[in-house]
């Protein structure tokens, strides 16, 4: 599951995506907020984090705010997970960019529990390692279909 914190990073840079496709200029926080839905104190902080990864730039002077610097299709959704929640794998023995020794494992060649999860993992990041922005921000297209109700019996 992702944080409240990563669902207000995608709104924002949601935001930011649709304001760059129009090609509007930069966006104040106040209005990124308002458009996102997102409460402005703890998107301050976001987009410092964004800033900082080199997703988006911040413009000062008095038409200043943020923009999103780069192709939407080149924003990994994988790579934001990361960024903002931290290691993304079900088990430290499995993280590629965090990878830690299971306290309780005395070998993780022979472990069950790490065989079974890896499988399930390497499908999600077959997927989620696919993802971007831009697919967040396109036209409905398999969500659409997870997402619809279900049809009467």
């Amino acid at each position: 599951m992702i944080t409240q914190k990563m669902k207000y990073a995608l709104k924002a840079l949601m935001v930011l995506a649709d304001t760059k496709a129009e090609g509007a200029g930069a966006l104040r926080i106040e209005e990124i907020a308002r458009r996102s839905d997102t409460p402005k104190r703890f998107l301050e902080h976001i987009l410092l984090e964004l800033r900082n990864a080199g997703v988006i730039a911040s413009i000062r002077g008095r038409s200043g705010g943020y923009t999103l610097i780069k192709d939407p299709a080149a924003v990994q959704i994988s790579q934001l997970l990361r960024l903002i929640d931290g290691p993304i794998a079900p088990l430290p023995c499995l993280s590629r960019s965090a990878y830690q020794r299971c306290e309780d494992c005395t070998d993780e060649a022979t472990c069950r529990l790490r065989r079974a999860f890896a499988e399930v993992f390497w499908s999600y990041l077959v997927i989620i390692d696919s993802l971007t922005l831009a697919d967040l921000v396109a036209q409905p297209g398999a969500a659409a279909q997870v997402l619809a109700a279900p049809e009467p019996a």
